[in-house]
């Protein structure tokens, strides 16, 4: 049995410990990762939304980020911490986000992601996202420039 998670909402206060989760799962893919202030700013910024996942203890796991625009939702970013990848809580994560944007009156979420990044490809693909578009060299790395793909997800 996997022990209890809780997701509460993100908030302002949780930058710091955002940004050390993002730059545990950003880094090892030589991906520049965000600073607490750009996620603050983020995180503050009008129609934005998310949740950190905790364990039991209040250990930080991951979390996602999210802005509705609209009728569109946006996925920002979504981190989890590399010692508890694969063990579902990415899925729980992005459900949280489909359904807050659902309730928020979007009606499609729409993200991007690296054309390399195989877990997060597999992870949209299961929830149901499908390719949009893509950004040239969206993504600067220093092995050379890696291609954004545009996936989106209609939520009603």
């Amino acid at each position: 049995m996997r022990p209890p998670i809780d997701l509460p909402v993100l908030a302002f206060v949780h930058a710091e410990v955002a940004a050390a989760l993002h730059a545990a799962a950003f880094v090892p893919r030589q991906e520049r990762p965000w600073t607490p202030g750009e996620l603050g700013d983020l995180i503050v910024l009008p129609g934005s939304f998310g949740h950190l996942a905790v364990d039991a203890t209040g250990q930080p796991l991951g979390f996602i980020l999210c802005r509705v625009a609209g009728d569109q939702a946006e996925l920002l970013t979504l981190a989890v911490d590399p010692a508890h990848q694969g063990r579902g809580l990415g899925r729980r994560l992005v459900a949280a986000g489909l359904a807050e944007a659902a309730r928020l009156g979007a009606g499609e979420m729409v993200l991007e992601v690296a054309e390399d990044n195989q877990p997060a490809l597999y992870l949209y693909h299961a929830l149901g996202f499908a390719p949009l578009g893509r950004r040239r060299r969206y993504y600067q790395r220093p092995a050379g420039a890696v291609d954004a793909l545009v996936l989106a997800l209609r939520l009603v």
